[in-house]
């Protein structure tokens, strides 16, 4: 299913008191990525990341109990320190039948910090919706806490 057959979208938005440049570092730099880019309580041992218009990414979170769920996509827009636009996809079921959905990132400056705007479009039923803005809304919390 792409992007555009559905309405399905997580939008959310988050201050982070950081510069867009560490945020954006904080998106792109897999050493960084491996500290919060999974929901809360995971792990991130695998992160790869061809950071270039065209290139693939992949990381792998781990639940407490071992299982595993990896994403992967490839990069469409990257602006930094301002945008980065990449295609999302799951390897492992039950989320594999999604196919590619469509993440975009706008970092904005506000008062010293970075307003994160987080949209992922083409998800293809309010469950799958719901799923994923409890996962990115714990990942941002993570992502925030790292700056605190």
């Amino acid at each position: 299913m792409t992007p555009s057959t559905t309405t399905h979208v997580v939008h959310l938005t988050r201050t982070i008191r950081a510069s867009r440049e560490e945020v954006f570092k904080a998106w792109t730099e897999p050493e960084q990525m491996k500290q919060w880019y999974a929901p809360e309580g995971m792990d991130i041992p695998v992160v790869e990341v061809d950071l270039r218009v065209g290139g693939a990414y992949r990381l792998q979170m781990r639940s407490p109990e071992g299982t595993v769920h990896t994403a992967y996509g490839t990069y469409r827009e990257i602006a930094p320190p301002e945008r980065l636009v990449f295609t999302w996809s799951w390897e492992e079921e039950p989320y594999n039948d999604i196919g590619d959905t469509l993440m975009t990132i706008s970092l904005e400056e506000v008062d010293g910090a970075t307003a994160v705007t987080l949209r992922h479009e083409g998800l293809p039923t309010e469950e799958r919706r719901k799923g994923h803005e409890e996962g990115w809304t714990s990942c941002l919390n993570r992502l925030e806490g790292r700056f605190l």
